[in-house]
């Protein structure tokens, strides 16, 4: 006990401590009362009475993180050391709802986006980006309920802002802001969202959006079909199996709004409860208008009604015609026109109907759809193939977002989709082979030197090959093993590889080896590209 107080006091009246953050609080005024004594006897009465009234003081003002002195060179490594000792280890974990991408999956991710950006490109869009953050005011008031989600950051500079929720919000401030009339774009990037990932269902809180979006004034309903066609395109592509796409139309839902009752102002806050009808039952969703949203019953149960209209377009169309109140209604008559017209032309683009589902009771909670909205689901064709994954696409109509930020209000019009690339990648990952190795690399020939000191050799191949464009690679070793040169090839699955040797060097040749066949024929040295680019294009033919 003597030792370490004696201990306490060497270091407190001889080191000199930086001034942190609470010195004012703690280190302040142990060190004032104790120089005050400096020259005297050990003050045992100081510490004692100094210690008893400062820690209520530490306990309420000092952080936990903060509770430790900072002493100057000399004393650091032994404090730290002690701070780790009492429990103060770090526990390595990636952040809740984020995850790390090991080679393997970022060989699904990048086959998954290359098919989808080909089909971007196909219909003409071109590529923007924004910053991963906006200023705080752009995002607020867009979102509706889900606006709770959003990333807020600390204040930086007087600059309140957010992490961006979508890739809509910035592409309607980025149209406005730049004064564009009309643009077709695509744009693929990270966005957050505060919610509660669900990792096994490709729910996150850090994730890759994949959006093609169309602005400006055209006729009715060409772009929005152009739109439901890439959604049809892209998940083709994927092979992920039978999907259908539910259509609606927020006039329709508005419409319904009135007809059942449902005051005006109310009209968003309740969208955002039927929104949440694919994931609860209609119980507990009336339960939320009633309770939550003070909607009287009886207008809740007649929303239910009006809302249960479903399936086959035409079929569907045809009975809400005949519906009076439907065709009475000023925004359902608007509504399903536009719903007939959109079906007419994605008929003409080559959908098929039968995978389209009129559906009376999608919502898509989020404040800024004024027109089209639609979405995409897979179909389970048996429990084994069930991985749990919701919707894989959705997207609409948002004609008065852009409006929101242009000075003088000008609106132009917006038609877009959102391709829920996180959940399509989890269900292609979950549908690979156990056991099945992907492909990590591109390389298309690895340059092997089956004797010693061919290091350069292999570099003035290398040289030649990379200078023609070819994806080639070699080992860093400069006396490599030829067995575990071939070895890697196999593993990585390279098709080929380029084998230098003494002899061969002397007779001004190499040899071509077919990794798969293990076949292997000579070629001259200064034909290497010009053979080399056959045998990529078709080895079987080549080593034939």
């Amino acid at each position: 006990m003597m030792n370490s107080v004696c201990w306490s006091w060497r270091l407190l009246s001889k080191q000199r401590f930086s001034c942190q953050t609470h010195t004012s609080v703690f280190q302040r005024p142990i060190i004032d009362r104790f120089n005050s004594a400096a020259g005297s006897a050990f003050p045992f009465h100081l510490l004692t009475s100094t210690m008893a009234s400062l820690v209520p003081a530490t306990q309420k003002s000092i952080p936990q993180s903060d509770q430790t002195l900072t002493p100057h060179k000399g004393q650091g490594e032994k404090l730290e050391a002690k701070t780790v000792a009492s429990g103060g280890k770090m526990t390595l974990k990636v952040p809740k709802g984020t995850r790390d991408y090991g080679p393997e999956q970022m060989a699904v991710r990048e086959m998954v986006l290359s098919k989808i950006i080909d089909c971007f490109k196909r219909h003409g869009a071109q590529a923007i980006d924004t910053p991963v953050f906006e200023l705080k005011e752009v995002l607020t008031g867009k979102y509706g309920e889900d606006s709770k989600l959003i990333y807020d950051l600390k204040d930086q500079g007087g600059e309140l802002l957010s992490l961006r929720y979508d890739l809509t919000v910035p592409f309607a401030r980025y149209v406005a802001m730049n004064k564009i009339s009309n643009i077709k774009r695509y744009h693929i990037a990270k966005v957050y969202r505060r919610d509660n990932p669900a990792m096994t269902r490709g729910r996150f809180r850090e994730f890759y959006q994949c959006d093609f979006d169309i602005a400006g004034i055209y006729d009715p309903m060409l772009p929005d079909a152009e739109c439901v066609k890439v959604m049809t395109e892209i998940l083709e592509s994927l092979q992920l199996g039978q999907f259908q796409i539910r259509i609606n139309h927020r006039k329709l839902l508005d419409g319904i709004f009135e007809i059942s009752g449902v005051p005006s102002e109310k009209f968003r806050t309740i969208s955002s409860a039927i929104d949440k009808l694919d994931k609860c039952t209609w119980e507990e969703v009336r339960k939320e208008m009633v309770d939550e949203k003070d909607l009287d019953p009886a207008v809740a149960d007649s929303i239910f009604k009006n809302i249960s209209y479903k399936g086959r377009p035409t079929e569907v169309i045809e009975l809400l015609k005949s519906n009076e109140e439907f065709t009475k209604n000023e925004n359902t008559k608007a509504g399903l026109e536009s719903i007939e017209l959109l079906l007419k032309y994605c008929i003409m683009m080559g959908i098929d109907e039968s995978i389209l589902n009129f559906d009376l009771s999608l919502a898509r909670g989020l404040d800024y759809y004024t027109g089209i909205i639609y979405e995409a689901m897979l179909i389970s064709t048996s429990k084994k193939d069930d991985i749990g994954v919701g919707s894989v696409a959705a997207g609409g109509r948002y004609d008065t977002l852009v409006g929101m930020f242009d000075a003088k209000g000008r609106n132009i019009p917006c038609i877009g989709l959102s391709i829920g690339v996180e959940r399509i990648i989890s269900i292609v990952e979950a549908r690979v082979k156990k056991g099945t190795k992907l492909r990590t690399i591109d390389t298309q020939v690895f340059v092997a030197s089956a004797t010693k000191n061919l290091v350069e050799e292999r570099l003035r191949v290398l040289a030649s090959l990379w200078g023609a464009g070819i994806k080639a690679e070699h080992s860093y070793k400069a006396n490599p093993k030829l067995l575990q040169q071939l070895q890697y090839c196999e593993d990585m699955g390279v098709p080929l590889v380029i084998i230098i040797g003494e002899d061969e060097l002397k007779a001004g040749i190499v040899k071509l080896r077919n990794t798969k066949t293990r076949a292997e024929l000579p070629i001259q040295r200064d034909q290497v590209v010009v053979d080399l680019k056959e045998a990529i294009l078709s080895p079987e033919k080549f080593f034939a």
